[in-house]
């Protein structure tokens, strides 16, 4: 614009209202919001539940309005000409305050407010002070509240006690501590830090969370509380598509209430916007910024989901379109959504102009705002004044194992890397009308040349889609060793008639039929089939395997089971490339993985995801498509970056890529290498705190405050800080080392082997072998006085409980089933049985008293090499013969305790008095049971000890 240009524009703007013109829009601002405006010398407080009185004198001035609520004085408003600073015009209404109590002290409602809430306004902008609020804060407000509100304001404050009455003060006075049953820690975190934030009044707060952390059951959780304890009369889901309200919805009434257990829509009531507008009855609406504007714009709203899917399916055609306005929103005031409609407005991962362009939508209504988002812009951090109140990054869910990690495979076709195609003249192609999807067949008159900006849209290119289909096929059994199945994957389709093309590729290149693919859009619905049923079948149903979409499943749907993502369309916009990244990054539980997977092996167990890039969307800066464990050749193995904790020598970046191994390797474990890990260990630390504690310490934002305050060598202490549990334990980093290698199988397909001789090795021949190891361990272990070998031989000094000769049973087990041989108490009784050393074998689930006995008769202890549930067996009933030879009788409930205590003992090699209060001890009473039946707590305290020396 030039300089001219500009004085002709000031020129034009119309002058600023003066005071008698503001009086004019502010009366019919007051009407709006259902107040009656008088006169002083009409005064008639019976004309309305709310009258507004112009020119209102009193003794120290005359106000410019005084509000009367059910015959009650409660208010005052200033009102000044545009342009005048609303800070100070508050404070004048103070004045107007002190002067009430001479004339009016009968017509007051509250002596010790007299104007209770307060207005100052130009009719343009308003500023509003409730006096009642803890330490009462003036803010902006987009019009005058309702007289209804007010008076309910009133009977809130008259019957609640006097330090809470307000929906402020309960915020800050009457929150119970939250209790963590049921969340994540980055859950419990981000609720304690909101409340926070909200009980000192800040207006917006902003909540990062990871996609697939769990934000929509955080936003639930809080709203149940803020509902339930500060008595928020409504809360506002906003969401970025109808499709999504609908799983909102779904996510409150699945919702159970801690407190009582129930639904959170058995208490409350929980509505998407429809027709029926806000509702008085409604606790929760659920809704997208389109249909807000379109309700506050005094539009009609419908009910029909087919509608709301057409909706969101122009949005999936052109996300950017969808939320396009040829100008910023405006609203006007309506009087059917007061601005005090809501106390709290949820605003759930919705698109990046809802802070821009739609931001009026939001500034329309008196509510605290609260963002959730997994990757905030600028422009969102700047919309909730940067008021980040929790941050939890993908790098720590990863690292929590609340998210996997995943690997890229980059596919690059000549189509894409020449930028398109030409089809030469005279070639007869294919052409299907996109609106009809008639074809017909027209023979090129010139070259046809297309880009690869195109692809998908106006051209589809049908061996590309084959070509990489193909790979993939040919592929995951790498990617997914031992699996008889392929694993449910997910496939981004550029549009409706490219996704077309692909399902039927899908179903071609795999020769498979319907039921292993599907499409899943907002056209589903049009050919007879329900996205969300096919959505639950994508989580649930071990037969179907690929699902195509273009955006219905790419934000916000929650398909656990997901492990393979391929991108055959481009994404410019790094939040959306984030969500859909998403979509394959939520962790599960390994039992309801194999419910959903066909063939599963028992050690199934979902460590990451695959993302096939076959479009170069992980090539953009603009995306962060870094795996968090870098894919090639020259990855650096985690031996060594253990190795380089013990020298300090770990770099930030390594240790980056530390956690997430660590992570991955903790998804793995079983219980037993989880057992051992934490008693070398120690100190309750495990594989995911240490994982955690590494994410946190090279967190960018720590980081960078590190260098601020204290230069590098305080970020380098960060790192060094964290790795300290494994700087100072050997044992702990060999342990892991150990048990990873157990978890992995490397496969050289570059080593080229051919068979030059066949020898079978004699199976004696290898037995004696292995027991002479096993001798020469032993020996080791004796020299060593290892407590496995003291606790076999009965040596050592000291007597041991039960728990310590089991722990100590156990880490021998561990350590020789993760050394070079993989033995087993089981495999190690074999070689003795092909010996002929033994007439029995205690089968394959040989325990820890059969470690014992093999360790006995090793080392000479024992002549006989005997199973050790006989070994208690023989020792039991000479010691029930020992008893009858002293008098002692045993009744038939006597004996049934005692015979269930042999055979824990035999199983664990001891008892302990607690293990009394299970299975199968509790249908005979429990630990009660057994004193009760042998004469006291004394005498059976001495009897199970008795029992454990005799037996064990």
């Amino acid at each position: 614009m030039s300089a001219r240009q500009a004085i002709v524009e000031r020129a034009q703007r119309p002058a600023p209202l003066n005071e008698v013109q503001a009086r004019v829009r502010i009366d019919a601002l007051l009407r709006a919001a259902g107040w009656v405006v008088q006169d002083r010398d009409q005064l008639n407080p019976l004309a309305g539940r709310g009258v507004a009185v112009r020119e209102f004198t009193l003794a120290t001035g005359r106000a410019d309005y005084v509000l009367y609520v059910d015959q009650r004085i409660v208010g005052v408003i200033e009102a000044k000409r545009e342009g005048t600073p609303l800070s100070s015009a508050l404070s004048q209404n103070e004045r107007y305050a002190r002067g009430v109590h001479r004339d009016y002290a009968l017509s007051v409602w509250r002596r010790d407010e007299p104007f209770a809430f307060r207005y100052a306004t130009t009719g343009t902008e308003t500023y509003f002070v409730n006096r009642i609020d803890p330490d009462a804060r003036s803010r902006e407000v987009f019009a005058f509240h309702r007289p209804e509100t007010i008076a309910g304001w009133m009977r809130r404050a008259e019957n609640a006690a006097a330090e809470d009455v307000t929906f402020r003060a309960a915020l800050r006075e009457r929150m119970p501590q939250l209790e963590p049953h049921g969340l994540r820690d980055a859950q419990f975190e981000a609720i304690n830090r909101l409340e926070a934030s909200l009980a000192q009044d800040h207006p917006r707060a902003l909540i990062q969370m990871a996609t697939g952390a769990g934000k929509t059951f955080t936003a639930v959780t809080a709203t149940h509380r803020l509902l339930r304890h500060a008595g928020a009369k409504r809360v506002l889901f906003l969401v970025d598509r109808n499709n999504l309200g609908r799983q909102a919805l779904g996510e409150f009434r699945r919702y159970k209430t801690p407190d009582e257990g129930r639904t959170f829509t058995d208490l409350y009531n929980v509505d998407r916007l429809g027709s029926a507008g806000v509702q008085e009855t409604s606790a929760v609406v659920v809704c997208t910024i389109q249909k807000m504007y379109s309700l506050l714009k005094g539009e009609p709203l419908t009910d029909d989901d087919t509608t709301a899917d057409a909706q969101d399916q122009q949005a999936e055609e052109d996300r950017d379109k969808a939320y396009a306005l040829d100008h910023p929103a405006s609203v006007e005031y309506q009087p059917s959504v007061p601005i005090e409609s809501f106390d709290v407005i949820v605003i759930d991962e919705c698109h990046r102009s809802i802070y821009g362009l739609w931001r009026a939508v939001l500034e329309y209504f008196d509510a605290h705002l609260v963002g959730l988002t997994a990757t905030p812009t600028p422009q969102t951090r700047g919309f909730f004044d940067n008021n980040l109140v929790s941050e939890y990054t993908f790098e720590q869910a990863v690292a929590d194992g609340v998210n996997v990690d995943f690997d890229i495979a980059r596919v690059r076709t000549d189509l894409r890397d020449d930028g398109g195609a030409t089809i030469e003249a005279g070639t007869t192609v294919r052409i299907r009308d996109r609106k009809t999807r008639a074809q017909r067949y027209e023979e090129l008159e010139d070259d046809f040349e297309y880009s690869t900006r195109e692809l998908g849209r106006s051209v589809i290119n049908e061996d590309e889609i084959r070509q990489v289909l193909t790979l993939y096929r040919n592929t995951w059994p790498r990617w997914f060793p031992g699996r008889t199945e392929v694993p449910k994957t997910l496939i981004f389709a550029v549009g409706e008639d490219h996704a077309e093309e692909v399902l039927k590729q899908v179903k071609e290149v795999f020769g498979r039929g319907d039921k292993f693919a599907k499409k899943i859009t907002y056209k589903s619905r049009q050919n007879g089939e329900d996205p969300d049923e096919l959505i639950n079948a994508l989580r649930n149903s071990p037969s179907l395997r690929v699902a195509v979409t273009v955006d219905m499943i790419a934000t916000g749907t929650d398909v656990k089971a997901l492990e393979c993502v391929i991108f055959l369309r481009s994404v410019r916009s790094p939040v959306l490339f984030e969500q859909m990244k998403g979509r394959g990054a939520r962790s599960i539980d390994p039992d309801e993985l194999r419910a959903v997977t066909p063939d599963a092996a028992r050690d199934l167990a979902k460590d990451r995801f695959v993302l096939v890039d076959a479009v170069g969307v992980t090539d953009s800066p603009l995306v962060d498509a870094r795996p968090l464990i870098p894919a090639g050749d020259r990855q650096v193995s985690l031996k060594k970056l253990l190795d380089k904790t013990g020298t300090l020598a770990l770099s930030s970046d390594e240790a980056e890529t530390l956690a997430r191994r660590l992570a991955r390797v903790d998804r793995q474990l079983t219980d037993d290498e989880r057992r051992r890990i934490g008693e070398v260990a120690g100190d309750g630390t495990t594989l995911t705190s240490l994982a955690r504690r590494l994410a946190d310490a090279v967190d960018v934002d720590r980081q960078d405050a590190a260098l601020r305050t204290g230069g590098e060598q305080a970020a380098r202490k960060l790192v060094t800080d964290a790795i300290a549990p494994l700087t100072g334990n050997p044992e702990l980093r060999k342990l892991i080392v150990e048990i990873r290698h157990q978890q992995d199988l490397t496969y050289d397909e570059t080593t080229a082997v051919a068979v030059t001789e066949v020898v079978e090795v004699d199976r004696t021949k290898r037995a004696h072998k292995e027991l002479k190891d096993w001798h020469e361990v032993l020996s080791k272990a004796e020299r060593d006085r290892h407590a496995a070998i003291q606790v076999a031989l009965g040596s050592g000094s000291g007597h041991r409980s039960v728990a310590e000769k089991r722990a100590a049973l156990r880490e021998l087990e561990g350590k020789i089933k993760s050394g070079p041989r993989a033995w087993t108490p089981s495999i190690l009784w074999g070689h003795y049985e092909q010996l002929g050393r033994t007439t029995a074998h205690p089968g394959s689930e040989a325990g820890l008293g059969d470690l014992m006995a093999l360790i006995r008769y090793e080392l000479g202890a024992d002549d006989q090499l005997q199973p050790y549930r006989n070994v208690v067996g023989e020792r039991f009933q000479g010691w029930l013969l020992r008893q009858k030879q002293a008098g002692v009788e045993f009744t038939e409930e006597q004996l049934w305790w005692l015979k269930r205590i042999r055979d824990v003992i035999a199983s664990d090699v001891g008892i302990e008095s607690t293990e009394l209060n299970v299975e199968p001890f509790t249908a005979h009473g429990g630990r009660g049971g057994f004193t009760a039946a042998f004469g006291g707590k004394t005498k059976a305290q001495e009897l199970l000890g008795e029992l454990n020396r005799e037996l064990g």
